[in-house]
């Protein structure tokens, strides 16, 4: 397996097909496609009749995946004027009850631990919704008792963070904690919206998630968010490299990373030119020098990431920007939730350019 980017391979849709023999790019683009078919599950599963409900906790269970993604995303849309106590738990506490509302995705229907919680969950009253493949002991615990969302598109489970996303979505609309008008087509269509932009036959500098890959490449990436929603997609961007390109990523919220004093002087003495990894004591053989940091700061917030980056740590950074306010405009409805799934979905595809073209992603 070759770590050494070949960046002919971005440029020329043939090759990627080529090298794309399971089809990740294809299921990267389903992001549109699956919130609108976890909007329509969930209409048929009864979710909608939550509505009127206060529940005690919302619980959203983390389990291996991305439902801790789509957790933390919720978690800072909803943000602590949320009035009702948000709990994100690996499984369902001991307290669980009638009075409480969980949240479960995953895409292993024979996770013996989720099975557990649901099971535990149900048999206590509480208001469960599911998120899994019907087949399987996950689905079984919750028969009957549990509203159940079966996956109908099937994608591989790193990148099913859109029907995540979608499902926790419905719920949190119909217990009136965020208002998501009309449906959740806003939201799939500005996916289906990037996933234009990030199709294969497109130059990278029309392409941002290739552009994201080809800045990402060789480097050591510093995610950093500037607004709670921006720093959840961070960590999923550092999951999404390590797991489709085998890069290890730095995530945090700025104010947090600028606290690492020794990735700011990384960054300080990158930018002046200088090799901060370099021993001066040793020459290391060719090819062992740690890749430079290349910062990205992620914005969802109307407010310039640069600015609220020196607000938060009173300095400024030599950073690439990941604010896309030309694709979802100031003022949009939903902005922060809109910006947040397409930043999420824009890394899922550079980090699938990026596996490509070192071959990280092996043909089948």
């Amino acid at each position: 397996m070759s770590t050494v980017l070949d960046d002919t391979v971005l440029a020329d849709p043939a090759a990627l097909a080529a090298v794309d023999t399971t089809g990740v790019l294809r299921s990267a683009a389903t992001a549109g496609a699956q919130v609108r078919s976890a909007a329509h599950t969930a209409a048929e599963a009864g979710v909608p009749s939550l509505e009127g409900a206060r529940p005690r906790a919302l619980v959203f269970l983390r389990r291996p995946g991305t439902s801790g993604a789509a957790a933390e995303l919720l978690t800072a849309l909803l943000g602590p004027q949320c009035p009702v106590p948000i709990v994100v738990a690996d499984t369902a506490p001991s307290w669980v009850g009638a009075l409480d509302v969980l949240v479960a995705h995953s895409a292993d229907a024979t996770d013996m631990e989720l099975a557990e919680s649901v099971g535990r969950a149900v048999s206590r009253g509480a208001e469960v919704v599911l998120s899994v493949p019907t087949d399987g002991p996950v689905a079984s615990a919750g028969a009957g008792r549990a509203r159940l969302l079966e996956p109908r598109i099937p994608v591989p489970p790193a990148l099913d963070l859109p029907r995540a996303l979608a499902v926790g979505l419905t719920v949190v609309a119909a217990l009136g904690l965020f208002a998501v008008d009309p449906g959740l087509d806003a939201l799939a269509d500005a996916l289906d919206a990037e996933a234009e932009r990030n199709q294969p036959g497109n130059e990278p500098f029309m392409n941002p998630a290739k552009s994201l890959a080809l800045r990402l490449a060789e480097h050591t990436p510093l995610l950093w968010g500037t607004d709670p929603a921006a720093t959840a997609v961070a960590g999923h961007a550092a999951t999404a490299l390590a797991t489709h390109a085998g890069v290890v990523a730095h995530s945090a919220a700025v104010a947090q990373a600028a606290t690492a004093i020794g990735l700011a002087r990384a960054l300080a003495l990158t930018a002046r030119g200088a090799d901060v990894f370099r021993d001066p004591f040793e020459d290391p053989a060719d090819g062992a020098d740690a890749p430079p940091p290349r910062l990205v700061l992620l914005a969802t917030g109307e407010e310039d990431p640069e600015q609220v980056a020196m607000r938060l740590t009173g300095r400024t950074w030599p950073a690439d920007l990941a604010h896309p306010v030309e694709e979802i405009a100031r003022g949009t409805r939903h902005a922060a939730l809109l910006r947040a799934a397409l930043l999420a979905a824009r890394a899922d595809s550079a980090a699938i350019y990026l596996g490509l073209a070192t071959r990280t992603i092996e043909p089948a």
